[in-house]
């Protein structure tokens, strides 16, 4: 039976009893406290005929506390919720108020219980979250299937995947196709196709059939070990008001019980009755205990970051969550991060020419692995080589050769070395100039072309007041004309990786008060730069491995569009986090001000418990919608 159906079985034997024994106890002659005290005495039968229900009552419902406050009494854990809540109750069956001191109790009791609830809840949303760790693999050896853990398979070991079942460890598809789910690590909600060659993730789900693989990475170095391992070592890295809560915790405590002897002590002594303020002291230290910040603000925190990775952003704890909401600068890599990171052909000049002049740097690029010689191939025609000699002219270009059909591909130098004359073009990017059987043709521009949404992401970030700058080792011509079309208010080109840094540091001098400085990467070379920012954002699903563990935050989408939607559910956070500090302090004052001064009456115990339990259970409440941040 779990922890929350005992509490709940508990709390209804304990308000069976109560509520008929407080039935019958305010429709009794005897009105109030105060009478049963001066108009009975305590060896009378119908004292323990009225009081032994909500004695037995309140062991039932708060039996777990008092052992817990007893507990934490020798283990020198004394001020905390069990201990005033002992104390606090202790002193109204003290003053002959038993039916206070289990009311406020029972009503303790549920708030934990909503409290337990709550937070469960949100562990489980988490927990389903993060459930992508596959429970076995199995490897074929010699021909034969064996079951094996996922940590004992080994680089180079052919996987059997059936549909339904999750990719063991990183993986290539050898042969065929597969359809893949992978909503677990990317947040895509449409599974995705991959062709022979492919690399498949680990914990995506096999949606077709049986399919072989080739593993590529042990699995603690595979996606999902890295997801796992990021997740649940997040609340390593803590917060400011992480710390804030901690520390205050330590200090309030001590000193509101301090107060609360002042108040029970000093006013009797110079005006007498005791038992008033002595019931104000105790009601001060219930209304006194910080659960409600305790519980409700690192929950904010691990709601957010389990909100953020349903999303595909995976947050390395809360101080790295606070540090983006604050950020106004956002620095980015160019190639691979604002640009595809491929080569594409932007312009063949002149148009009217374009299919003879792809045609013809078809042949002479056909046989290159170059990326720029793949980017033409792309949108060239189908052609015949047969017969075609190539040599490539290394830091010029291609010559393609067959009898008298001579075939040029390449730069300026290429050409003045072969006395042809040549039309320049001034675009950004890479020039091709092409000439067949000394006729120059014309010219293929191929460039990096920045991604579809990158202008959209860069306009949203301005419209939040945040400043972009584009920061990139590319030429300064290539570098001008992306930053041109994506509409960052700043650039740098031809930097060197150190160069970066020393960018880097001048921005973080220059900023003011708490704003954060971001930069996103996605290279090897990006990773002292990500270390070095407030907060470091790397391209998961292409960045490298060094670019992913210096970072703080990883996009497993590699989709830009997730840079803003990644601060506006740190944002969301940090006004909640606000949110419950600023309501929970605000509540507390309020009701310690009107303890001190004897202004709550007779419900002084049942708001002093709401200004704890219940505060807090609100609180928690507003937390979990951390969970739902988009």
């Amino acid at each position: 039976m779990s922890r929350n159906r005992k509490a709940l079985i508990r709390i209804l034997a304990a308000l069976l009893i109560f509520l008929p024994a407080l039935i019958l106890f305010r429709f009794s002659p005897l009105k109030t406290v105060g009478e049963v005290a001066e108009g009975w005495q305590v060896k009378d039968p119908r004292f323990y005929a009225a009081f032994c229900p909500f004695l037995i009552a309140y062991l039932i419902v708060g039996y777990d506390v008092i052992i817990k406050a007893v507990r934490n009494l020798f283990s020198g854990r004394l001020l905390d919720e069990n201990f005033l809540m002992v104390v606090a109750t202790f002193g109204a069956i003290a003053l002959l108020d038993l039916p206070e001191a289990c009311g406020v109790m029972l009503f303790y009791q549920v708030g934990e219980l909503f409290q337990r609830y709550a937070v469960g809840k949100s562990r489980r949303s988490i927990a389903a979250l993060m459930d992508i760790r596959p429970d076995s693999a199995r490897v074929l050896v010699n021909g034969e299937e064996r079951v094996l853990m996922p940590e004992e398979v080994t680089e180079g070991d052919i996987l059997l995947v059936r549909a339904g079942e999750r990719v063991p460890v990183d993986a290539v598809l050898t042969e065929g196709e597969v359809t893949v789910d992978l909503s677990s690590l990317t947040g895509e909600s449409l599974p995705k196709v991959l062709t022979a060659g492919e690399e498949v993730l680990s914990g995506a789900v096999d949606l077709s059939g049986e399919v072989r693989l080739r593993a590529v990475r042990k699995y603690k170095e595979s996606t999902v070990a890295r997801i796992l391992d990021l997740v649940e070592n997040a609340s390593a890295r803590k917060a400011k008001a992480e710390n804030f809560i901690t520390k205050f915790a330590r200090f309030y405590t001590p000193i509101v019980v301090g107060a609360a002897l002042l108040i029970g002590v000093l006013p009797p002594l110079f005006i007498g009755h005791w038992g008033e303020w002595l019931k104000k002291a105790l009601t001060f230290l219930v209304v006194s205990c910080p659960c409600a910040l305790v519980i409700s603000v690192p929950l904010s925190f691990f709601g957010g970051i389990g909100g953020a990775s349903k999303k595909g952003i995976l947050i390395k704890g809360g101080s790295a969550l606070e540090r983006l909401a604050s950020a106004d600068t956002f620095l980015f890599d160019k190639t691979g991060t604002i640009t595809k990171g491929r080569f594409e052909v932007v312009e063949v000049y002149p148009a009217e020419r374009a299919k003879e002049i792809l045609a013809a740097a078809a042949i002479a690029e056909g046989s290159s692995n170059h990326p720029i010689a793949k980017s033409v191939m792309a949108y060239a025609p189908t052609v015949d080589r047969d017969g075609f000699t190539v040599q490539e002219m290394a830091g010029r270009g291609i010559k393609a050769v067959k009898g008298e059909d001579v075939i040029l591909v390449g730069n300026e130098k290429l050409f003045a070395e072969e006395c042809l004359p040549i039309e320049k073009r001034e675009n950004a990017g890479t020039l091709l100039y092409v000439a067949r059987k000394g006729e120059f043709l014309g010219v293929i521009t191929v460039s990096d072309v920045p991604k579809e949404n990158a202008a959209e992401v860069i306009s949203c970030l301005r419209e939040e007041g945040c400043r972009s700058v584009m920061l990139t080792g590319d030429r300064f011509d290539a570098a001008k004309e992306v930053a041109k079309q994506v509409g960052v208010d700043d650039f740098a080109a031809d930097l060197l990786p150190q160069q970066k840094v020393e960018w880097l540091e001048r921005i973080l001098s220059e900023r003011k008060g708490e704003k954060g400085v971001c930069f996103i990467g996605d290279g090897i070379n990006d990773a002292p730069v990500l270390a070095m920012a407030d907060v470091g954002i790397a391209m998961g699903g292409i960045g490298s491995d060094a670019a992913i563990e210096a970072a703080d935050v990883v996009l497993m989408k590699d989709d830009l569009a997730s840079i803003p939607r990644a601060k506006k559910i740190a944002g969301k956070t940090m006004r909640i986090v606000r949110e419950n500090i600023a309501f929970a302090l605000g509540i507390k004052a309020a009701v310690l001000l009107l303890t001190a001064l004897g202004l709550m009456g007779s419900y002084a115990m049942w708001l002093a418990v709401f200004a704890d339990v219940g505060v807090a259970v609100i609180a928690i409440l507003n937390a979990m919608r951390t969970l739902g941040s988009r």
